[in-house]
Formats: C-alpha cells, structure tokens, sequence
C-alpha cells in the first residue's frame, strides 16, 4: 500500500455521490470527498442538463445543486439554479436587431421566491417602446406562471421550454422575435426563508407604531 494510501485511510476521508432532487430521477451527478459528513452540507455542484438527460444538445444549459442532506455515503442535494451559457446567449445577438431583457422576483404556490430573468432577440432593431411592451409581456407572463405553480412545476415550466414559448406566441405579435429564452433561473429564498423575512418585517412595523399612553 501506498504511502499516500495509508495517509488518505489515517485522515478518515471518504468520497460522497451526490444525487439530484426526485425531479431529476435522483441520477448521479458527481462525488464530492470529506472526512466529515458536516462538511459536505451546502457543498454545490455544476452541471449540465445533457449530463442529466444524455442529450449533448442540452449542454448549453447549466443547473446548480446544492447539497442539503447527507448520509454514510451520500449526499442529497436540492436545485437552486438554471443558467444558460454565455457563449450560447451571446451566439444568440445579431448585429441590427435587439436584445430584450429583464429581471423578475416572484413568489412560487409554495412560497418559494425566486428570481427568472427571460430575454428575447429580435429579427432587426426594435424601438424603444416596442422594447417596454415585450418587457411588460415578460413580466405579466412570469407573474402568471408563478402564481399558478408550485417551485418545482415552475423550473420544469423553464427547463422544458414552456414558458419561454408562451412569451415567444405573445410578444410576436409586438416585434418579430426571432428567440426568447429564460436565460437563468435563480433560487432566492425557501419557504422558512421568506416566513422568516415577513415575520421580521411585521416585527419592524410594530415597533414603528406610535404608543400613546395618555
């Protein structure tokens, strides 16, 4: 045996599979080595959604995960984030034609708030107004989905294409699009999280209400 060998079995470390949520079929996504179970929890990993499915055409989309759960051997993780490559968002601009984007924070059925950010290419030069109604056509669909799915319905509403497609059929008819694309996907805050947040803010307010003791 290896002095290296017997220096890595002295230091107690082992390697951690890391499986994706159930939404993801639970596939193995990599492995991770720590000598504590502790010190793999919050541990996140990168990959790609052709890792995921096989399908190599599907390279252009990056998914993180982020460990939440660990056991003797592995170690469960949740989503967190979906993004496009930029090399493929740039591929995407074509000289003479617009590129419209926007950041919307919305709040899932389950309370999750979550932050998308859609982007649509024109065939040529938008103005500035035609610009504002495919945002306000971004923002009113983003909403929308939100409000009638759960987080997880949501990402597979993105990842699929969905919705990206439903912004496509309406805000053609504004400007000839030639692509839209939700270019990532961001968790920000989990349930306990955001409940956490408004009991803070109600904290807040009710200290800033005047007492009157006369």
């Amino acid at each position: 045996m290896s002095e290296r060998s017997v220096s890595k079995q002295k230091s107690g470390k082992r390697w951690y599979t890391l499986i994706a949520p159930e939404q993801f079929d639970r596939t193995e996504i990599g492995s991770t080595f720590a000598d504590e179970p502790e010190k793999v929890d919050g541990r996140t990993v990168e990959v790609t959604l052709g890792d995921i499915t096989g399908d190599q055409g599907e390279n252009n989309t990056k998914l993180t995960f982020k460990v939440n759960e660990v056991t003797s051997d592995a170690a469960y993780t949740e989503f967190v984030k979906h993004e496009l490559a930029r090399d493929y968002v740039r591929s995407l601009v074509r000289r003479g034609a617009s590129k419209v984007d926007v950041a919307i924070t919305v709040l899932t059925t389950d309370d999750y708030r979550v932050q998308l950010q859609p982007v649509a290419f024109t065939t040529k030069k938008a103005d500035r107004s035609q610009e504002k109604a495919i945002r306000r056509v971004m923002i009113d669909l983003v909403e929308e989905a939100a409000a009638e799915r759960t987080f997880d319905e949501l990402v597979d509403s993105v990842i699929e294409g969905r919705l990206s497609s439903a912004i496509y059929g309406e805000a053609k008819t504004i400007y000839p699009l030639r692509r839209v694309e939700v270019q990532k996907l961001t968790l920000e805050a989990r349930p306990e999280e955001v409940a956490a947040e408004e009991e803070a803010a109600v904290d807040v307010d009710e200290e800033d209400v005047a007492v009157d003791d006369a």
